[in-house]
């Protein structure tokens, strides 16, 4: 079956951009390696507390904090005024409606770009952020034009945490005149930021100010239950008269000496972005359509670095935007797509290094809370998916030297399991299998929790966790032949494991239970994890039982974007995901769709059919979804039932790895990585 056509669909004109309700719904995500971001919409208008110029990651890759809100813009020409920006109130006035003059939007690259017509003039805007800096530009030029145009630009701020909302009653920030525009320190010991103008022959004229904006409407935080209301202050009003093919360039930066030269920003920006895609090209992706080169570009977004004390180079990956910081499963499910796929294995191999430094007793950290210093080890599955991790890096670059310094952790991570650690985590030695769970604790992927509250308690022994345990054996009798360690302890556990795997078979229903020994007895609901026991390179299925799986989930789980997380008919089954907390965390594992899914469902079917062209066509409807709700990038969930919404984060990493890492696979015909390049001995 044939790919979709090479386009990747994210350019559109009138026919979206002047209609308000779709305009809104779909957003832009420019970020910067270091956790912080810009975010907001096609037709300008915030709609989420996470939407600003510039969220800055002050304790990268977290800390991450709005100060640069949005710029209203005004444009007079041909003796009319005319208002750029769209905003939406607490009184549900949508004033003023700049969506209405604009003409185009498109992506190049990552960089979202709007056209506005006026009159016979075209002005363009442009908005991407410096890599490696909390620096965000907003570049405009004059496409079209007969005559003078003269811009207006009122610059807002915060200095908020990017969960919250800000109410600007008594708040007073120091507003500063320097060289080019103003600084903003908005409370004693704050990071101060600087917004620059530059215009033709130096800098714009500016004016600064100290006005609150009160009462910006947040749709989507209203449609969340959440508080839907926010202030930002206006600090300065930059203005320049352009004649055609003139620029003007706003720049919004939380460091001490910003950069003022926007076209060498610009080259800076585009060379980033061609280096990817050189690498992606010299790894053997160059004949990809072009939807799957602008997922190569939507997984840089989710590299990010995490210094440390000892290891400043350390790297990490966000797991998802706009709310979700570094999380142990992510980034190690993630990692072979983002990395092994994309031809970056030096960034893989940083980002192991760096996370193995966080160990615990045998565990990876679950996440990494914004304003704390500890982790959190609640997770029984993210150590797994490490040793995964560490295997596909060997597999596909014969890596010896990282195999040799990262063995013994991974052997700590297997001995604990073995031994028993926290939550409960330990091996059954009747049937070899891991168990995992205590009352009010969530250990799996399926992690919703509300109050006290587990919405989908797994206690006992998960099928992927067990899954997960015997590939993680298996890779570790692979691994000790390559650093020339005795295998042979692993290899009699994996066998053991096999044969206690065969406990999951639900021979009444043809698929595996989803956890057995549990509190209640065996789970015999239909869910998705099972998928992982055909997916996952070693499998303690055989080939009738693989084959049995990959059916249950094709017939009863699969959606346009991934598989349900459980399946219609059955009790607790939601098929729409939506209202407040209690109401989304209620439906997020009972029915909701997982993108990350689709890539393991489609090698599995690959593994049982040998149809590599038709397991590829399982991803395709993801083509359309890039231009649908985060653009350029693959959100967390979608709905159960048709049209299957796309709902949660805007771009999800493991979303955007699975795919990668599965189209990847699928189009060297199977083979589960790259041929090794070199060895490092």
């Amino acid at each position: 079956m044939a790919d979709r056509p090479a386009h990747a669909g994210l350019a559109w004109g009138r026919e979206i951009c002047g209609r308000l309700e779709v305009a809104e719904s779909r957003e832009w995500l420019c970020t910067n390696g270091l956790g912080g971001f810009a975010s907001g919409t096609v037709a300008g208008m915030p709609t989420r507390r996470y939407h600003g110029l510039l969220v800055a990651a002050l304790n990268p890759p977290l800390g991450r904090t709005l100060l640069a809100s949005t710029v209203d813009e005004v444009a007079e020409y041909a003796e009319r005024a005319w208002a750029l920006s769209t905003n939406r109130w607490a009184d549900g006035a949508v004033d003023p409606r700049g969506y209405r003059d604009l003409e185009r939007f498109e992506l190049d690259g990552t960089t979202p770009v709007w056209t506005y017509a006026l009159a016979d003039a075209l002005l363009e805007k442009r908005i991407w952020m410096e890599p490696d800096a909390n620096t965000t530009w907003v570049w405009y030029r004059v496409l079209r034009s007969s005559g003078p145009l003269t811009l207006r630009l009122q610059a807002l701020v915060n200095h908020r945490d990017y969960h919250a909302t800000t109410r600007g009653n008594g708040w007073h920030m120091d507003v500063s005149r320097v060289d080019g525009g103003v600084r903003v320190t908005a409370y004693e010991g704050a990071r101060p930021i600087q917004l620059l103008c530059t215009a033709p022959g130096g800098w714009a004229q500016v004016a600064p100010a100290h006005s609150w904006f009160r009462g910006f409407h947040l749709a989507c935080e209203a449609e969340r239950g959440l508080d839907a209301c926010d202030d930002h202050l206006h600090v300065a009003t930059f203005t320049t008269t352009l004649a055609r093919a003139e620029t003007m360039a706003l720049v919004a930066s939380a460091e001490t000496r910003p950069p003022t030269d926007v076209e060498g920003a610009w080259r800076r920006r585009t060379r980033h972005e061609a280096d990817v895609l050189g690498r992606w090209d010299r790894a053997g992706g160059r004949t990809a359509p072009a939807w799957i080169r602008q997922l190569v570009l939507a997984a840089d977004q989710f590299i990010a670095r995490r210094p440390l004390a000892d290891d400043p180079a350390g790297m990490t990956v966000i797991a998802g935007y706009h709310w979700f910081g570094d999380w142990g499963r992510d980034t190690m499910l993630a990692l072979p797509g983002f990395t092994l796929a994309t031809g970056r294995a030096e960034i893989g191999a940083r980002i192991l290094r760096t996370f193995a430094r966080f160990v615990d007793r045998g565990m990876l950290p679950n996440r990494f809370p914004d304003a704390a210093e500890t982790p959190e080890y609640n997770t029984v599955d993210a150590s797994l998916w490490y040793v995964e991790a560490v295997r596909a890096h060997y597999r596909a670059t014969g890596d010896t030297a990282l195999a040799r310094d990262l063995y013994p952790v991974l052997e700590s991570m297997v001995r604990a399991h073995l031994e028993g650690t926290r939550y409960g985590i330990g091996v059954d030695p009747a049937d070899g299998l891991v168990r995992a769970g205590e009352p009010g604790v969530q250990l799996t992927w399926m992690d919703a929790k509300v109050g006290d509250w587990v919405v989908t308690p797994r206690m006992g022994k998960p099928v992927e966790i067990n899954a997960l345990w015997y590939n993680a054996l298996r890779a570790m009798a692979e691994l000790a032949r390559a650093v020339r360690r005795p295998p042979g302890e692993w290899e009699t556990l994996a066998r053991r494991v096999a044969e206690g795997f065969g406990r999951f078979w639900n021979a009444g229903a043809g698929y595996c239970f989803d956890v057995i020994d549990g509190p209640d007895g065996d789970d015999p609901a239909l869910r998705p994890n099972q998928i992982l026991a055909v997916s996952l390179p070693a499998s303690p299925l055989d080939a009738a039982r693989r084959r049995a799986v990959v059916d249950a989930c094709a017939h009863q789980l699969l959606a346009s974007y991934g598989l349900r997380s459980l399946a219609p008919g059955q009790p607790a089954y939601r098929g729409r995901y939506g209202g407040d907390q209690t109401q989304r965390d209620g439906s997020y594992h009972q029915g909701t769709v997982w993108g990350w899914l689709l890539g393991p469902f489609a090698l599995a079917h690959f593994a049982i059919y040998k149809d590599a062209g038709a397991a590829r066509a399982f991803l395709s409807p993801m083509a359309d979804h890039l231009g649908d709700y985060g653009v350029g990038s693959i959100s967390e969930i979608f709905d159960g039932d048709a049209p299957f919404a796309p709902r949660g984060c805007i771009a999800q990493a493991w979303s955007v790895a699975e795919t990668l890492r599965a189209w990847r696979i699928l189009a060297e015909g199977g083979r589960r990585t790259p041929a090794r390049r070199r060895r490092h001995r």
